[in-house]
């Protein structure tokens, strides 16, 4: 039995993966955000006053990493945690004004960035693909 481990659909989505992130690192480097940082203020940008396990399962990571990650983003004065009116064990997450005002500089980065990495693609295809990988998500989770 043979294998390729270059025709692997799992090795070129990890090594695409990797790249992409280590070009976002890159960009966002110099606002001293994450990816995985961006990742909960774009949630943050589009719904505030949301929980930690429900930013944890928007980003696919588990609680105990969104927590780490939030930690951060609140030492940066980017977030802040407030008691959840009807739950007194949860927090809600609320953008500062600094999270807000950063948003701003991050989003084109981001998306010089996907635009570097679809070029030559059409824009019907790119929309092709992700719908493709969404299924191979929804297919293994």
């Amino acid at each position: 039995m043979e294998f390729k481990l270059n025709d692997s659909l799992g090795f070129i989505l990890n090594k695409t993966n990797a790249k992409l992130k280590n070009e976002l690192l890159q960009r966002l480097k110099e606002y001293d955000v994450t990816p995985e940082q961006w990742a909960i203020l774009n949630c943050l940008w589009e719904q505030e006053g949301v929980t930690p396990k429900e930013l944890s399962d928007r980003i696919d990571k588990d609680k105990p990493n969104t927590n780490r990650i939030l930690e951060k983003l609140q030492m940066k004065e980017l977030i802040v945690r407030k008691p959840h009116p009807v739950d007194k064990r949860a927090f809600q997450i609320f953008l500062t004004d600094k999270g807000w005002a950063v948003r701003e500089q991050l989003i084109p980065r981001a998306k010089e960035l996907l635009d570097k990495a679809t070029t030559g693609i059409d824009e019907h295809k790119v929309t092709e693909l992700k719908n493709m990988l969404n299924q191979i998500y929804y297919n293994i989770k």
